[in-house]
Parts: C-alpha cells; structure tokens; sequence
C-alpha cells in the first residue's frame, strides 16, 4: 500500500506512518472499479505541501480511479515540483507537463482540461472563492480544512451549492484516526448514558505550535486564526461524536508567548530574521534541512517572496496562541475546550461526562522535543540515541470508560495507516473511491459541506466572542444554512 505525504513536516510522525497492516474493520471496504468506470479528472489548486498527500495518492493507490490533469498556482516553482513528482512515479522520464493555471485561470480550467473534482488546498481565506467559483464553472470540489475563515465565505459557498447542486467533499481526517472512531462507537453505544459534557484540551508543541507563527497562519486575515484553522478539526470532532450542533459560543484568547512583545518581556534578546541559516535556536526552521521545503519555499521565494521560515517572535502576529471556549449544543451538552501552542509535548485529552457514565481518551503524539547538540530541535527523536520515548510521557493512546459504580475498562484501539493518528490513508479511500464502498459507513466518517459549517461555525463565533466579550448564538451569524 503507498502511503501518503504528511501535509506538515513538522507535526509528530506516529507509529501509523510506517504501519502497513491496519486493525479488523478499520479499512471499509470498497468494490473494484468496472472496466467501464472512466477515471475522475482532478485538477489541484494550491501546491504548497498540503497538496502532497492528495498528489501521492493520485499517482499511488488510487491511480486507477483518478488522474492528475491540471495545475492552479501564482508560484512556477511549487508546480514544477509537483509536476516532476507525478512525471517520476508515472515513469515518464522527466516532469508531466500538466497543464498549469494562475488562479485566475479557474474557469478556463475546468472547461479545456474538462475537470470533473477541484482539490482545494490553497490558502485559508482563499478557499469559498475557489470553491465558488469551480462549482459554478461544473466541478465537484475536495476542499482541505477548514471550509472558509468567516461568515461572507460560507454564505458564498452555500449559495454556490444550492445553486449548482454540485458535491463538496470536506477531509476531516481525524474522523478516520481509529481512536477517534472508538470514542464516536462508545458514545454511540450509550454505554456512558446521555452525553452531558465534554472536556477537550490539544497541546501543540514548540516545533508544531510555532510553525503556525512562522507561516501564513500568522495573520488572522489569512487563517481565521488557530480557532478556524486548527480547532475546525477539533470542533468537527465534537459535533461528529455527539451527533449535534453547536448553538452558543463563548471565547477568551490572547498572543501570550509568541511575537515580539512576549519576545522582549521575558528578555530573549535579538532574533534571527529567519530559519534557514540560524543556529542553537530551538524555535527556527532551516528549510534547507527538508528536500520538500526546500523545493516548495525556498526555491520558490523569488516569484512571490513568501518566507516559509519566519522568526515566530517577529512583529506582525495577530493570532492567538492561547485558547479557552464553551460551547453550547442544542440538545443540552456543553464543551470546554482549550488549545495551547507552546507546549513542551504535543498531543490531546478528551474526557466525555454521560448520565450513566464517563470516557476518556489520552493521547501522546510527541512526549518530548531534543535539542541536538548545537541547540536545534530535533524533528524525530527516534534517530537520536536516547529514543523517541519518554517513560513518564510515552508517545501513545489509551480510552478508559467507567460506569457508575464499577471499575475502569480499557477500551482496545485498533491500528490505523498513515497520518493523522491514522486516518489520512482511510479518508483518502472514502475522497476517491466513495461510489464503489460496499455497504454505508456505521461511523458516517465522509463529512460534506455542512459538516464544514458546522466546524466552521464555532471558530468564527469564538472570532467574534474575542471581540465583543460575550457570547455569540451560532444561528446568528447567518450562515447561508440551516445547520
């Protein structure tokens, strides 16, 4: 089985990367192609790395059901590098000389290379346009998370599928990460009672957790911020385990640790402008140090100057790193949730309160980070000699349920294939093969558009509690949609 590309490079690489043989049931299964099926024309727009994973499965695994056939980027460089992935694993002898748009060139697209699916993965704020525009122009789209960054994208995006009633696939992988679906089939068994509340806490690490300063994601105009970005994960996570909708949400947050003001309270002293070139600094990222960042951003700098590899202290961060909401469900459950990005180890709890009982996951994606010997941080700890594990934080996951009046169970989790806790490979399955699935899905793991409202919904409301101190009822904000 070829396994996909991380999207990110810096996020902890569990077991499931490398796993080849995944747990009884976890993998759905799915008829083989008829000779007359024609394979699905693709077309990708955004070649940055998110773009790999859906590339690699294109070229790999899922061959025989899609074909590349087109490009939409503003940067040359990002393309060629796609462009001679796909010639190699082809076998073409040199790069595939797929056609390559700017993105004004959208619709232009999809008419000449006659593109049945877009596959979004361009910036954040960029995504209810082109979803707009190519479900308008006669694709069907795949659109990365999250689905927009505010309450104009999704009423775009909404009005476009009523209009066109053309399909909108949105990956949450983590719905496929088998833990997360063990949790969904213990809530779903009733075996904790009545949902009555959740606590939801993520950790993201030095190494993970900066990256989002050191990128696009900086800028809330561009990302929403980690409430739309990174907590859409999150949130779908929730709505998909109780079953429900969020109503009312509540959000305090502030930049605590990265930028240049925290910089200079707590005395770092000067910092380097950028990564790549820096040395002893834990926070820096040397894009030379990665062959596909290196190609994808350095390389790529002179036709668009993006620097992949800011200095996460620097001016000009207007996102939170920080993060507390309450969320309000329809049917009566509450969730607390909280995210950190300056962790000293990377990974998340969710505890689920039930009339009848209680579960709760623990999962450790990266107990610790090791400094090399110059001071770097060091992406794998599994290639140094002390190892990736730490026994008072081993790298791991464990679900306990407890009834009322009985002891704790330990819920066995099974294997999973490729990232994300073992979901992307699966998710992959479901985006390009969904029509030959035997059977419908017992966890309704495939997520739509609404799903990516729903997500949506209670980062911008929490966007907005940031600013006006007070709660916001998610059916105000107008959506375009009944959720």
């Amino acid at each position: 089985m070829t396994h996909p590309v991380d999207q990110n490079p810096t996020a902890p690489a569990p077991a499931s990367h490398i796993s080849t043989e995944p747990g009884a049931g976890v993998v759905p299964q799915f008829a083989a192609p008829p000779p007359s099926r024609a394979r699905r024309r693709y077309a990708v727009a955004g070649t940055g790395h998110r773009a790999g994973m859906y590339v690699a499965a294109l070229t790999g695994e899922h061959a025989d059901v899609g074909e590349l056939v087109a490009w939409l980027d503003p940067n040359p460089a990002r393309i060629d590098y796609y462009d001679a992935q796909v010639g190699a694993e082809l076998g073409l002898g040199g790069p595939a000389g797929l056609p390559r748009h700017a993105p004004d060139g959208l619709e232009r697209m999809v008419a000449e290379q006659r593109v049945d699916v877009v596959i979004v993965t361009s910036l954040d704020r960029t995504h209810a346009e082109l979803v707009d525009r190519a479900l308008r122009a006669g694709a069907d789209v795949v659109v990365e998370k999250p689905l927009t960054i505010d309450a104009d994208g999704c009423r775009r995006i909404t009005s476009a599928v009523a209009d066109t009633g053309r399909d909108v696939v949105m990956t949450f992988n983590y719905r496929y990460a088998p833990r997360n679906s063990t949790l969904r089939q213990v809530i779903a068994s009733g075996t904790i009672g009545e949902v009555t509340s959740v606590h939801f806490e993520w950790a993201l690490d030095t190494v993970h957790g900066a990256d989002y300063f050191r990128r696009w994601h900086r800028d809330k105009a561009n990302s929403g911020g980690l409430l739309i970005h990174k907590a859409s994960h999150h949130f779908d996570l929730v709505n998909w385990w109780l079953g429900d909708t969020p109503a009312r949400v509540y959000a305090s947050g502030a930049l605590r640790f990265y930028g240049d003001k925290n910089a200079a309270e707590r005395g770092m002293g000067e910092r380097p402008e950028r990564g790549t070139g820096a040395h002893g600094d834990p926070f820096s990222l040397d894009l030379r140090a990665d062959p596909r960042l290196d190609a994808l951003y350095l390389q790529a700098e002179q036709h668009d100057g993006y620097r992949r590899d800011q200095d996460p202290f620097a001016p000009g961060i207007t996102i939170e790193d920080n993060m507390a909401v309450l969320v309000d469900y329809r049917r009566g459950a509450r969730l607390s949730y909280s995210l950190n990005a300056h962790s000293p180890w990377e990974g998340y709890r969710v505890t689920v309160n039930g009339t009848a009982g209680r579960a709760e996951l623990e999962v450790v994606e990266r107990g610790f980070i090791e400094l090399d010997a110059d001071g770097n941080a060091v992406l794998d700890p599994s290639a140094t000699p002390l190892g990736a594990h730490d026994p008072l934080r081993p790298e791991g996951e464990r679900l306990i349920v407890q009834r009322h009046w009985q002891r704790p169970e330990e819920v066995p989790i099974p294997a999973g294939i490729g990232g994300h806790g073992g979901g992307d490979a699966i998710l992959l399955k479901d985006v390009f093969r969904r029509d030959l699935r035997i059977g419908p899905d017992p966890l309704a793991r495939a997520a739509d558009y609404r799903d990516g409202l729903r997500a949506v919904a209670v980062g911008i409301a929490a966007n907005q509690s940031l600013l006006t101190g007070g709660p916001v009822a998610v059916d105000e904000l107008g959506l375009g949609a009944d959720l």
